[in-house]
């Protein structure tokens, strides 16, 4: 069941979904961090049917992920590359990648992120930019923004998360 309209337009969370929750979207776009920027790429890559592969890459160019250059004249032929909204994204795809290897590789990891410069394995931490401390559920909460309706700012004052003395992570 969808959220309510109202509730997905203010949440980040539920607007980034709505842009690239659907599963090969974020396959596509993990590819073009790896390179790929040509149809025939992405479907090699990926084994996906031309017909969704089509959709998918339509919906990532109209949602701003990814821009549509044509290559060829004849016949005309188009590469899809990563617009600054989709080299955002790339944290995204690191966080699933690091929480996949950890949680869902009990027999060990078959792909392991790496520097680029010396292949040394990377342990991707996300940090908060101005003190360099992980932020991590017990640190954080979701407070109103800006322009929080009166709506969002009650559903965000009755999360437990809002008061101290309640954890709304099991240890």
């Amino acid at each position: 069941m969808q959220p309510k309209a109202s509730s997905r337009t203010e949440c980040p969370a539920a607007c980034a979904l709505e842009t690239v929750g659907e599963w090969w979207s974020i396959l596509i776009v993990r590819d073009a961090f790896q390179g790929m920027t040509r149809f025939d790429e992405f479907q090699k890559s990926l084994g996906i049917a031309p017909n969704i592969l089509s959709r998918r890459l339509a919906h990532l160019v109209a949602t701003g992920m990814l821009a549509r250059r044509r290559y060829s004249e004849r016949p005309p032929r188009y590469e899809y590359l990563l617009t600054p909204k989709g080299r955002d994204f790339f944290p995204v795809v690191v966080a699933l990648f690091t929480w996949g290897n950890k949680h869902l590789a009990p027999k060990g990891e078959a792909l392991t992120l790496a520097d680029r410069q010396d292949a040394r394995p990377l342990d991707p931490v996300l940090v908060d930019a101005a003190r360099l401390t992980p932020i991590t559920p017990a640190n954080t909460v979701l407070v109103p923004g800006p322009r929080a309706s009166l709506g969002m700012r009650k559903r965000l004052a009755s999360l437990k998360a809002m008061n101290p003395h309640i954890s709304p992570v099991a240890g």
